[in-house]
């Protein structure tokens, strides 16, 4: 059992609140703003949330807005961020609070959980900083802050030694009766805080401006290149694609992908499995009926998912006419239709080429 001392707690709180970064979800304790963020910030560096967050509340500024929103709207909105199920799960979520919780989010932990898209750590981060809760929210940073701190050589990766912590930081409140609502919302946010900008990552930590060195076992020994222990990612795997811009004048065909997995539901150029050469995408065209009037190839280009890497082929074909039947996923836009639609950024080089924004 891993056990938090409260002289070091405090110190810690009092540090974050001479040192806290400046974010605007910080400005208000709003439930609403607490929740976007922690959603928003997933996988996502903080400094490149900020713009995104302002944006979507200017134009999606509560619960209620955002049950409402077209899915083409909320995406485009979304467009840049990348892990797009984040955001269908944002509105799945904000239907469920409008229409069983009055449009309100809940402070109920276990009601939390059961809602699309919140999982332990976005239940913690909200119960403990928009409501002042005594729940813990580990994520990478508070992983590595208490490794460091309690000298744990086990792999941050595994889930129990992140369950180990977050008992460890409940059982803290519970031992020393804390109900200071802004304590337990200051903590939360100082060990987030302290893992992004003292307790970093990679190199060595700034352990001189750190509040808990000298109870840091990691600090103590200087264990920094061992300590916090992270087994390797997992082999991507390498997809190889074929993508046809087929286009008449300044108007393109689309094809929608599937409801569910990689970029469900976005809208993408059709395409082919493989890199084919000139003369099979000549094939392909001609397979599915398309009056040719040029061909040419674009340049090649490469997409990293987490877990799987495209590298895409790509013809620009031009094309006489549309008299030909479409797939039942596919459709047709004007350029200028298309400035409204998100398009993933795996297709940005191909966008760009265009005009086009891409995510």
């Amino acid at each position: 059992m891993y056990r938090l001392e409260k002289s070091g707690m405090e110190d810690l709180v009092a540090y974050y609140r001479h040192h806290k970064r400046s974010f605007p979800w910080r400005m208000s304790q709003d439930p609403y703003d607490v929740w976007l963020s922690e959603i928003m910030l997933q996988q996502t560096r903080t400094e490149a949330v900020i713009s995104y967050f302002l944006r979507f509340k200017e134009e999606v500024p509560d619960i209620g807005t955002l049950a409402a929103i077209d899915d083409d709207r909320l995406l485009r909105l979304w467009e840049g961020l990348g892990y797009y199920s984040r955001a269908r799960n944002l509105k799945k979520c904000a239907q469920m609070i409008e229409e069983g919780y009055g449009g309100k989010i809940p402070a109920d932990h276990d009601v939390l959980l059961k809602l699309p898209g919140i999982g332990p750590y976005t239940a913690g981060a909200i119960m403990a900083i928009a409501f002042g809760q005594p729940y813990a929210a580990v994520d990478g940073n508070v992983l590595r802050v208490l490794s460091r701190y309690f000298g744990i050589r086990e792999d941050i990766r595994q889930p129990k030694l992140r369950k180990q912590l977050e008992e460890a930081i409940c059982a803290f409140y519970r031992e020393h009766d804390i109900e200071d609502e802004q304590f337990i919302r200051d903590l939360t946010q100082a060990y987030m805080d302290l893992g992004a900008t003292v307790c970093i990552p990679n190199g060595k930590p700034d352990c001189e401006s750190c509040p808990l060195r000298m109870d840091c076992h990691t600090c103590q020994n200087g264990l920094w290149e061992t300590i916090p222990f992270r087994s390797g990612n997992k082999e991507r795997r390498i997809l190889e694609r074929t993508l046809f811009i087929v286009r008449s004048g300044e108007t393109f065909l689309l094809a929608k992908r599937p409801a569910r997995g990689l970029l469900a539901g976005m809208y993408e150029f059709i395409g082919a499995d493989g890199k084919l050469d000139r003369d099979a995408a000549g094939n392909y065209l001609k397979d599915r009926g398309f009056d040719v009037l040029q061909m040419r190839r674009l340049p090649d280009a490469r997409h990293v998912f987490t877990h799987i890497e495209w590298r895409m082929r790509a013809y620009e074909v031009s094309i006489g006419n549309w008299d030909l039947p479409l797939k039942e996923n596919e459709a047709l836009f004007r350029k200028e239709e298309l400035q409204g639609l998100a398009l993933p950024s795996a297709f940005r080089v191909y966008s760009e080429y265009y005009g086009l924004r891409g995510g």
